[in-house]
């Protein structure tokens, strides 16, 4: 006797579908997964096994082999206890799918029949909906994540026994232990006094009329199907919900009007997010660094409804989507791992690789506080990174890709002791020539390359919440980004970017063209700061965010100007040896 069903797993952050076969053949009862199953998996034979006859059902006395197609490709987790059962069930003639061909079935089951969440929905969903399934049947705690694909029918389920439908009567293990052998007269007799008898014909054409295989033949005598399975009062519904008042929302976020003075910073942190530019800030402590970048998601536009998709299913399939009641994640994301994570943590990894925290700061901003703290060798795992947008981790079977396409925000001290160049005379820089080399040495020069701006951030002098000048809030730097961010989705309507940090080759030698006087310009100071092909690519593209915020169609040498004053750790070496 043979039945399949269709369930899914994950495979990095992508959907597969697998097909879940289940034979029954005469032999020893015992019960085989195959298919490159991982442990969890192989520990679902006997999870499986207690919760199908804890709720009233038989389990098969005979050899019971399950396999996992394909068979070459490695599978992990418990999302599979849900087809397996129901597979098991429905090809030992006990229940009935008409729609199982069409159903993508995932869950892990409890010992006792019940059905807990599992995690990467989303994607294995959105792979459902791609190979043309029309259904999906899953845990309740998983039916609002499947809610967000559209097209596809959701069926939540709590209990195994709700398969059974609300007309059907239920059974204790008992009342199974009570029956005689399957297909003997005492089992079927047992079956229609406890409930209506659904014949062959009942079901909507007999068994040649189903979209699968059925046999009833269990090798005892022949026992006909006594429960007809309709998924329809399992149907999903999403809730309505009411989000909070927006007014609520606002007063509730942090605003860069708190932020006293610091008006070149704030700029520079406009041009970044107009751009999605990587920046770094620098300065000795207490002077906000970390206050105004925590500020930056307020100023970025939300999310499109493509990359709100693409960010929620790397969320689920991380495990990390919280509350999928709320939607789609529409805030471009923040992460802000502590400098102790190690190099598979940042960009991910694992023996079936996950995402790190490089992947779920896709579309938003990973921020590095105190960058020199972070291992060297975790920081250079970024620059592969920062320059592909995507990150490739390789193993022996396959290599996953990850999206990365992040802004990188970061901060750092100026030296050691953090005081170097400031002039209060409390706090004087004590650190040595060798030690802020060795400090700032941290960071390789590849990697400083990769960051378009490189801001100073000095001692802030208004101390006065009332008389001190506030500048720019959140709401008016968000409208400016939002203006300039509207000119380069026109701009770049036909070809595959959003943001100008995304240029390159001849679209960036077109959208980017310094004009003449420009190219002097940039010409000599390439000489005269040893500066590389690369930092004079980034240069020309942050360039163009400051046309664009100034609403200019060509870069001048103004925008040139102002973009080589972001570059200050490379006029540092210049400026150190005219010292010396």
């Amino acid at each position: 006797m043979y039945g399949k069903m269709h369930s899914a797993c994950l495979y990095g952050i992508e959907g597969v579908m697998i097909g879940v076969e289940v034979d029954l053949a005469n032999g020893l009862p015992q019960t085989n997964i195959i298919g490159l199953p991982d442990s969890a998996i192989r520990e679902a034979a006997l999870r499986v096994r207690s919760a199908v006859r804890n709720c009233g059902y038989r389990y098969p006395q005979q050899r019971v082999t399950i396999n996992l197609a394909p068979a070459d490709l490695r599978k992990e987790g418990s999302a599979f206890d849900l087809a397996i059962a129901v597979g098991i069930l429905t090809t030992s003639g006990q229940l009935v799918m008409p729609s199982a061909g069409e159903t993508l079935m995932i869950g892990e089951l409890a010992l006792d029949g019940s059905l807990r969440p599992v995690t990467g929905v989303l994607p294995m969903v959105e792979a459902a909906r791609k190979a043309g399934f029309e259904a999906v049947l899953l845990p309740r705690g998983n039916a609002a994540e499947a809610a967000l694909i559209g097209g596809m029918r959701v069926y939540a389920v709590d209990h195994l026994h709700e398969l059974r439908g609300p007309e059907q009567p239920t059974s204790s293990p008992a009342d199974v232990e009570s029956l005689g052998e399957p297909g003997t007269p005492g089992e079927i007799a047992e079956a229609a006094d406890a409930g209506e008898h659904h014949t062959a014909e009942d079901l909507g054409g007999g068994m040649d009329s189903l979209p699968f295989p059925v046999t009833t033949d269990s090798g005892a005598g022949i026992v006909q199907p006594i429960l007809a399975l309709s998924l329809e009062h399992l149907r999903y519904t999403a809730p309505v919900s009411f989000p909070a008042s927006s007014e609520a929302i606002e007063t509730m976020k942090e605003d860069y009007s708190d932020v006293l003075g610091q008006h070149h910073v704030k700029r520079a942190l406009t041009i970044a997010a107009a751009g999605m530019h990587n920046i770094l800030l620098i300065g000795p402590p207490g002077t906000g660094k970390t206050m105004m970048i925590k500020r930056l998601p307020g100023i970025l536009p939300d999310l499109t409804d493509s990359e709100a998709l693409e960010v929620t299913q790397i969320f689920s399939a991380a495990g990390k989507l919280k509350d999928a009641h709320r939607g789609l994640i529409r805030e471009r994301p923040f992460r802000s791992p502590h400098h102790t994570i190690s190099g598979a943590g940042l960009i991910g990894g694992g023996g079936v690789p996950k995402p790190g925290e490089v992947s779920l700061a896709h579309r938003g901003i990973l921020f590095l506080d105190e960058m020199p703290e972070f291992s060297r060798s975790v920081l250079e795992v970024l620059r592969q990174p920062m320059e592909d947008h995507v990150v490739t981790i390789s193993r022996a079977r396959a290599a996953f890709t990850f999206p990365a396409r992040v802004m990188l925000a970061a901060s750092m001290n100026p030296c050691h002791c953090g005081f170097l160049g400031s002039s209060h005379p409390q706090q004087r820089c004590t650190c040595s020539p060798a030690r802020i080399a060795q400090y700032r040495g941290r960071i390789s020069g590849p990697l400083l390359d990769r960051i378009d701006l490189q801001v100073d951030v000095p001692r802030p002098r208004e101390w006065d919440m009332n008389g001190g000048s506030a500048g720019l809030s959140t709401a008016e730097m968000r409208s400016r980004v939002a203006e300039a961010q509207a000119v380069q989705s026109e701009r770049y309507r036909r070809l595959p970017i959003s943001w100008n940090s995304e240029l390159y080759g001849t679209s960036l030698r077109r959208y980017a063209n310094p004009g003449p006087e420009g190219a002097r310009m940039l010409h000599s100071l390439l000489e005269n700061l040893g500066l590389s092909m690369r930092s004079y690519d980034r240069i020309l593209k942050l360039s163009r965010t400051i046309a664009d915020l100034d609403g200019a169609d060509r870069i001048s040498s103004a925008h040139i100007a102002e973009a080589l004053q972001y570059r200050n750790l490379d006029k540092a070496p210049m400026e150190e040896e005219q010292e010396i």
